[in-house]
């Protein structure tokens, strides 16, 4: 190889390494993404306002659900899976022998999206088998959307506080596939179980506390194969966490 020949070549190879670099920053601070963040951003925004206004006793929690399940349907999936980069934060994830492996994507930063968001946001992931185990919420509104995969997913109200059982009644029980979404509070469908139907399933999940001021938020694990008594409800056990991981985990 002559030494013109040479350092074309080693011209050229340092331009590939250098465009390859260049994509890899683009990449990396999310330039390719710039466009669809004011637009993911906008349908955050009205999540949080939607939050501020249920914990304001401006929106009911049945509305709120309402409005939440609303938003979940107009969401532009491919463009919120590039805002989380889902791509990047799920790359070699291991999933748990038991229930739901819980991701915290963290949200990049967009003019008119506020740093403080009044919910808290995870990306539940799943193995075939695996499930988010039955259980009730205490002062806590919360929804779900499926980003990748099936679930079979069940609701119930919860009717009645015991000592050691609740009272609850199925409202929903039925496969879920991408885009669909559910939702919980104090008032409906309070008690969920999902369980992933397929090889690897992703659940992205928001939470509002403190609902109602100065009551504690949590959750209430459940046994719902308990005892059925009238009119469809049943009388189920609560139960420790590691005793539902182990029954439906």
């Amino acid at each position: 190889m002559t030494d013109i020949s040479r350092r074309s070549f080693n011209g050229s190879a340092l331009g590939s390494l250098l465009t390859l670099s260049l994509l890899e920053t683009l990449f990396d601070t999310d330039a390719f993404a710039d466009e669809v963040k004011p637009i993911t951003a906008k349908w955050l925004g009205d999540l949080h306002q939607a939050g501020l206004d249920v914990k304001g006793k401006k929106l009911t929690q049945v509305a709120w659900q309402q409005k939440v399940e609303e938003l979940y349907r107009q969401v532009n999936l491919p463009e919120l899976l590039k805002f989380i980069d889902f791509e990047r934060m799920t790359k070699n994830l291991e999933f748990r022998d038991l229930g739901e492996h819980s991701l915290r994507p963290k949200f990049p930063e967009v003019e008119g999206l506020p740093t403080e968001l009044v919910f808290g946001h995870q990306v539940f992931a799943l193995k075939k088998g695996r499930s988010v185990v039955p259980h009730g919420h205490d002062n806590m509104a919360t929804a779900f959307l499926v980003l990748q995969g099936d679930f079979h997913g069940r609701h119930y109200d919860r009717l009645e506080d015991e000592s050691d059982h609740i009272i609850i009644k199925p409202t929903i029980d039925r496969a879920f596939t991408v885009g669909e979404c559910s939702s919980i509070s104090d008032h409906k469908d309070n008690v969920h179980w999902f369980k992933a139907a397929s090889d690897t399933a992703f659940i992205f999940n928001i939470h509002v506390l403190n609902v109602v001021a100065g009551k504690r938020s949590g959750r209430v694990y459940i046994d719902p194969s308990g005892e059925a008594i009238s009119d469809g409800r049943i009388r189920a056990r609560k139960i420790k966490s590691a005793e539902a991981y182990k029954l439906y985990g």
